[in-house]
This record gives structure tokens, C-alpha cells and sequence, in this order.
């Protein structure tokens, strides 16, 4: 018995926590404030911080990456 090809899935937007489908990349700013780069900022810094005495350095890293990318959008404002 031979089994047809593959067709790949038409792609469907993701939905989101209420179901709705997000708006597109073209309609979100930028970058984000500068107030809230340094409130992801700090939450990041403090998750990562956390991770770290929980002994996951692996997911600590992943958090301060994140924070990194925060911290290079306020050096750019």
C-alpha cells in the first residue's frame, strides 16, 4: 500500500489567549518605550537572577540574553 506525498498545511495565524488571531508585524511599533525597555529590563534581570539560585544556569542564561536585548534598546534611546 503506498501513501500519498505530504502536501504541507496551509498556514493559519496563530491564535492568541482569547482566540483571536494577532494583528500583523507591520502594525506593532518598532520599539518599545523607554519605560517599558527598563521594566523588561529589571523583570528580566530578576528572573534570570532567580534561575540562577535555583541552580538552572541554562535557564538563567536564556533570561539574560533577554535582558541584554532590553538593555541595548535603552542605550539606543
Amino acid at each position: 500500500m503506498q501513501t500519498s506525498p505530504k502536501r504541507p498545511r496551509p498556514r493559519q495565524p496563530r491564535p492568541t489567549a482569547f482566540g483571536v488571531p494577532s494583528k500583523s508585524s507591520t502594525s506593532r511599533t518598532p520599539h518599545p518605550s523607554p519605560q517599558s525597555a527598563q521594566r523588561n529590563y529589571e523583570q528580566y534581570l530578576m528572573l534570570a537572577r532567580a534561575e540562577a539560585q535555583a541552580g538552572n544556569s541554562v535557564g538563567a542564561e536564556n533570561y539574560y540574553q533577554h535582558a541584554e536585548h532590553y538593555f541595548r534598546l535603552m542605550k539606543a534611546n
